[in-house]
């Protein structure tokens, strides 16, 4: 399904998912949030980690930050990633320090769902679910249009 603002893909392997992350990590800039949504083991780590690597500029340890919940790293722009999936109310959410890094830095947000109402409301939001041995993946902005579009161009097949 497309609009000017989602599109929904279908990436058949884990280097496509990968790839997209690579691709995505041209083109956020600080004061982006990508909110990734999806099940446990849909990706959204593996999406993550290349984002970081490839906006870093090398290959670097990016451990999931399930137990710390925030992991940040200094590339260009600062960027946090956050876990959230061990949170049980959106108010845990202001002990992170995630509100002040959402206009600062990139932010990658694993398990967003538990933001509540404090999701920037004008997030990318990136929703990963299994399919088959790939993924179908949602990408939308009311912020970014052009890059969903951009999405959709690169990666429908």
């Amino acid at each position: 399904m497309e609009t000017s603002d989602l599109a929904t893909v279908y990436l058949a392997s884990e280097e496509d998912t990968a790839d997209l992350g690579r691709w995505l990590a041209l083109r956020l800039r600080a004061g982006d949030c990508l909110l990734l949504q999806g099940p446990i083991g849909a990706g959204k780590s593996h999406l993550a980690r290349t984002f970081i690597q490839a906006r870093l500029g090398r290959m670097e340890d990016v451990p999931s930050p399930t137990f710390t919940l925030v992991q940040t790293y200094q590339a260009d722009v600062e960027i946090w990633h956050a876990d959230l999936y061990r949170l049980s109310h959106p108010d845990e959410v202001a002990e992170l320090g995630l509100h002040d890094a959402f206009s600062q830095a990139i932010c990658l947000i694993e398990w967003s769902e538990r933001l509540g109402d404090l999701a920037p409301r004008d997030a990318l939001r990136l929703q990963i679910l299994p399919q088959g041995d790939g993924r179908t993946v949602s990408l939308t902005s009311p912020r970014h249009p052009d890059l969903v579009g951009e999405f959709a161009a690169r990666w429908a097949k």
